[in-house]
Parts: structure tokens; C-alpha cells; sequence
């Protein structure tokens, strides 16, 4: 600082500032006059451009629900504003959109949630801020920051093979991209969901591949003196060992044999299974079998459910307790795990879930190894919720698991999530629960959506999890079903942990609550016996001394 004198940049019109690389500017917030509309709206902020040699500040955006951040050399500021990305000038003021003639979206089209999508975002700024690398769903595009110039960096080839490029950063120090040196980019197949690696060029030509396959590649590091690249590849069924390679993916070694472990029980393989939803959207699950896979028999399945899960096609998913089922453990017993995608329109969440849900279920025994009459559903918070209001709409399902799920959406929507202080409005107006406007613009749309309101028609065996500290769904939403549902004499079941959150996080709890979920699901599934909490509850004095068995049992070598 000028004159060796101290300055306040922070206070309380600007409680958060953001400097630049050589500390000369920051970003500064100010969201003073959203506070209240935050309730129910949140995320509007105005953005400053502060001098840190003066303290003085001039105006970037205003009532903007996205970060804006400085270019590594300090020469703009950028930011996203739900459909494009804008670039202001420092040294001008003039603000340009960087990406509205580009013919293609940079947000996410696959956003089903009534509020503002997010970016694909950035790979970073070339030297000098003289361009910024931008996402859109499938390609690199590389922009210069005063709108006049764009091209593909990957030259569409991206959008034209369904594979998604980013560019995978080796040095964590690096502020910005060398344009002389080519640069790494991860590759995913959006249809396939194998990945790997490409190689390209600033001002360059196509993009090279160098590695692709059925697994899931995570992003190496690289060696600070040598061309040794160190990364992780996984399928659901091999461990994520350790490989080191040279810059081309030609001399690949495998330097760990943590998949030696695995390779002793009987575990699974994944695939992907293809279908439509009642409105003809196009959609994936994720299948999971045993390691002994028999076409010709029958098979119970479970479903797990949240949003979009086929996705995680490679995911390695160690087996351990937990507060849902874990799916390596279930396919190991012989189970089948299904995980369908969903999607959503607005105003009718439950409804969506439906939609997708029950055609995905009927592609999957059409396949004719499922045992139709054994069927289970699994998910937990919005995973539970869709559950909650499933089994009101149908009997598909021989038994149900929802966990920590919302039941009643008129009593949750003016409710706090204890754990980070915000009234659940926002997230019944704007966001996960999709319902899209205030409890007084959609009544019928709250109690359309609640289960609570439709406990009589359940059929379905339920088990439900609520813990009393749970700081995501209040409990009382559990008490509310659990008594609904034993007001009208339905099946139903319900696990509180004391001193639990919205999961469990405690290992004894977790272990005890694995073993519950496998007796349910085993009895209503597999016809095993009705285990005695199922019969005659777990009184207290019962609780505390399984307890101490599991206690006993963890100390054991």
C-alpha cells in the first residue's frame, strides 16, 4: 500500500471481498437489499469493483445470482447471468456478452428446476487475460474478453461425438494457460459414459484422443521434473487403482493392486438400460447385477432413487453401513439394483417421479430376469420424499423404504433448515422441490404434493428414518406420516437416531440401521422370517444393550 498506511477495503455495506492475484483490485458483494427477498428468492447480489489502493468502488452488476471473478491478470471481470457469460472492462467500465452469438447454450440444458440454470463454466484465461476458455455442454470454446473474436476450440467435435471436453489442469499453481504448450482435456461420452483423454492446441487443430474406454478416468497429476502423469481408473466392479503414464497414454502401469481385495467376493458388474417416460423423454437407468448373473432366473430388485443417477455407470462403491442401502452389498446377496434417471415439470415433482419411475421399472422386467413380484424402493431426503408420495399412487412395490422425506409440504415450506439457517421457502418456490411459486400462488400444488394427504390409499409396507437433530427435513415431518399412516392402520415402521442428523454419521448407528433396512427388505423381498423389531418394537433397555454388542464387536481384532 502507497504511504505504508493500513485500509479498510470490508465493512459493513461490503462483507466479503475477493482480491486479484496481485492485490491491487477485489471483488467486492454487497446483498443489503436482498435480504428479505432471500426468504424465498435468494442469491441476488451487486457486485463492485474495488480499488485497493483508495478503497474506492464503481458499480459491475446488479441483483446477480452468480460470482463474478477477475481475470489473472486484473484486466476484467466476468461473470454468468443465467444465459450468457459477460466480460467487463476494468480499464473502460464497458461491459460485453461474450457468447450470444455463438449459436450454442452455455447453460445447463438439462436444468428442470424453476429458477436460473447454471453455467457449463470456464477452463481458465491464455496468458496476458488475452482469451477465456468457456464450456458449453459438449466443447471448449475459446473467447476473446472484448467480444470480438470466438472460435471452437475443439472444433465441434464435441457436440458431434456426444463427448463432453474440459481441460484437465496438471500444475494446481497455474493462473493462466500456456498457448504454446498443448493443453490435456478430460473426455466423457454423455450416451456411453466411457471417458479418457484428448490432446489439443490453442489456435490448433482437431482434437487428438489419446486414451478412451469403459471406465472412469479421474484427471492425473503431473510430475513437477518429469513427463510421468499419476491418475485413478475405476468400473463399478475394479478398483480405483493408481497408473502412471508419459503425456501420450502409451506406457500405462498399474502401481497399485488395491482391486486384489475386491477380486475375493462375489461383486457385480453395471450397465445401462434405456427408456421413456410417459411423456416420451428419452432416459437412462443404471442396472447393477450379481457376479454370478443368471438370465434365466428370477431375480427381487431394488430401486434407488434421487434425480439423474446413470451417470455414475464407473463409480467404484465400496460396501460399508450407511443410511441407505449400499449397492455392492445388496448385488453381492443376490439382489438386482436399479438406479433410473428422472426429470421433472414444474409444479408436479411427485407426479414426475411417477412418470419416470414406473416405465423405467417395466423396461427393466421386460428383460424377463426380474421376480415382478418382489420389487423394493430405497432413497432418502428428496430420494425419500418421491418414495413418500409414490406409495400413495401405486402398489408396484412390495416394500418401500423413505428416508428423511418431506410429507407434509405446507407445514415444511415456512420451516428452517436448522443446519444452515435459511427458511425452506426458497427451496419450494425455486429450487429441489419444484414446486414454482408461494404456498398462496399454488395451494392445490402443496397438497397435490404432500403424501400426508394421501395416506389412505398406501398399501405398501413402509420403514422410515427421521433422526431428532436432523437439520435438513425436520423430524416432526416423520412423526406427521408415521402417524398419519398408523391412524389408518398401514403397515409401517419408523427409526429415529438420537443426536442424529439428516444422515447417520455415527458408525454404531450406522451399522444398526444396515442391519434393519437388510432385515426389511429381506423379509418382504426374500421371504426371510420377520425379524422381532418388526414384531414387537425395540424397547429402550433392548436398544441400549445392542448397543454395547456392536461396541464390543468394533473393538474386537
Amino acid at each position: 500500500m502507497k504511504g505504508k498506511r493500513f485500509l479498510q477495503l470490508a465493512d459493513e455495506k461490503m462483507e466479503s471481498l475477493t482480491p486479484s492475484n496481485d492485490g491491487r483490485l477485489a471483488i467486492g458483494s454487497d446483498n443489503r437489499a436482498y435480504r428479505i427477498t432471500s426468504d424465498y428468492d435468494p442469491g441476488m447480489t451487486d457486485f463492485y469493483l474495488v480499488n485497493a489502493e483508495d478503497g474506492s468502488r464503481k458499480l459491475v452488476t446488479q441483483k446477480q445470482r452468480f460470482n463474478v471473478s477477475l481475470s489473472p491478470g486484473g484486466k476484467y471481470a466476468v461473470f454468468f447471468d443465467g444465459k450468457d457469460w459477460n466480460c467487463h472492462s476494468v480499464t473502460t467500465g464497458g461491459k460485453v456478452n461474450l457468447t450470444k452469438n455463438l449459436g450454442v447454450n452455455f447453460f445447463n440444458e438439462d436444468n428442470d428446476t424453476p429458477e436460473l440454470p447454471n453455467a457449463y463454466g470456464v477452463g481458465g484465461w491464455t496468458k496476458d487475460d488475452h482469451d477465456l476458455l468457456i464450456y458449453d455442454r459438449f466443447d471448449v470454446w475459446q473467447v476473446s474478453p472484448d467480444g470480438n473474436g470466438a472460435k471452437n476450440l475443439t472444433n465441434g467435435v464435441g457436440r458431434r461425438d456426444k463427448i463432453q471436453f474440459r481441460y484437465a489442469r496438471l500444475d494446481p499453481k497455474e493462473r493462466s494457460i500456456d498457448p504454446a504448450k498443448p493443453l490435456l482435456l478430460h473426455a466423457e461420452n454423455e450416451e456411453t459414459r466411457d471417458s479418457g483423454f484428448y490432446r489439443d492446441k490453442i489456435n490448433g487443430g482437431l482434437p487428438e484422443k489419446l486414451i478412451m474406454g469403459a471406465k472412469d478416468y479421474n484427471n492425473p497429476t503431473k510430475a513437477k521434473d518429469a513427463d510421468v502423469l499419476m491418475f485413478t481408473a475405476s468400473r463399478f466392479d475394479e478398483f480405483p487403482d493408481i497408473w502412471i503414464t508419459d503425456s501420450n497414454f502409451k506406457a500405462l502401469k498399474k502401481i497399485s493392486n488395491g482391486d486384489a481385495q475386491r477380486a475375493q467376493f462375489n461383486w457385480g458388474t453395471s450397465e445401462l438400460v434405456s427408456f421413456k417416460n410417459t411423456d416420451g423423454v428419452p432416459l437412462k437407468g443404471l442396472l447393477l447385477k450379481p457376479d454370478n448373473f443368471d438370465p434365466k432366473k428370477k431375480y427381487p430388485m431394488i430401486v434407488y432413487i434421487y434425480e439423474r443417477l446413470s451417470q455414475g455407470l464407473h463409480s467404484f462403491r465400496n460396501p460399508g453401513p450407511g443410511t441407505s442401502i449400499n449397492p455392492t452389498y445388496y448385488v453381492s446377496n443376490g439382489y438386482l439394483i436399479f438406479m433410473p434417471d428422472i426429470v421433472y415439470t414444474t409444479g408436479y415433482p411427485g407426479r414426475s417421479a411417477l412418470q419416470c419411475v414406473l416405465p423405467a421399472i417395466q423396461a427393466v422386467v421386460d428383460k424377463g430376469f426380474v421376480d415382478e413380484a418382489n420389487i423394493g424402493i430405497q432413497g432418502h431426503s428428496w430420494g425419500g420424499y418421491q418414495i413418500a408420495y409414490m406409495v400413495t399412487q401405486t402398489n408396484r412395490f412390495k416394500a418401500a423404504e423413505a428416508g428423511a422425506a418431506v410429507a407434509n409440504m405446507t407445514s415444511a415450506y415456512s420451516g428452517i433448515r436448522w443446519g444452515t439457517g435459511l427458511p425452506r421457502q426458497f427451496q419450494y418456490e425455486h429450487s429441489q422441490s419444484r414446486i414454482g411459486g408461494s404456498i398462496w400462488e399454488y395451494p392445490m400444488r402443496y397438497l397435490e404434493n404432500s403424501p400426508l394427504f394421501h395416506v389412505d390409499k398406501v398399501q405398501t409396507p413402509l420403514l422410515l428414518i427421521n433422526n431428532d437433530e436432523d437439520d435438513a427435513v425436520p423430524w416432526y415431518q416423520g412423526i406427521e406420516f408415521h402417524l398419519g399412516l398408523r391412524r389408518m392402520n398401514k403397515e409401517v415402521y419408523m427409526f429415529s437416531y438420537n443426536g442424529e442428523k439428516h444422515g447417520l454419521r455415527k458408525r454404531i448407528n450406522q451399522k444398526d440401521y444396515t442391519r434393519r433396512l437388510q432385515e426389511f427388505f429381506d423379509h418382504f423381498l426374500k421371504g426371510a422370517p420377520a425379524p422381532e423389531w418388526m414384531e414387537k418394537g425395540i424397547p429402550y433397555l433392548q436398544r441400549e444393550k445392542e448397543k454395547e454388542k456392536y461396541r464390543v464387536a468394533d473393538r474386537e481384532p
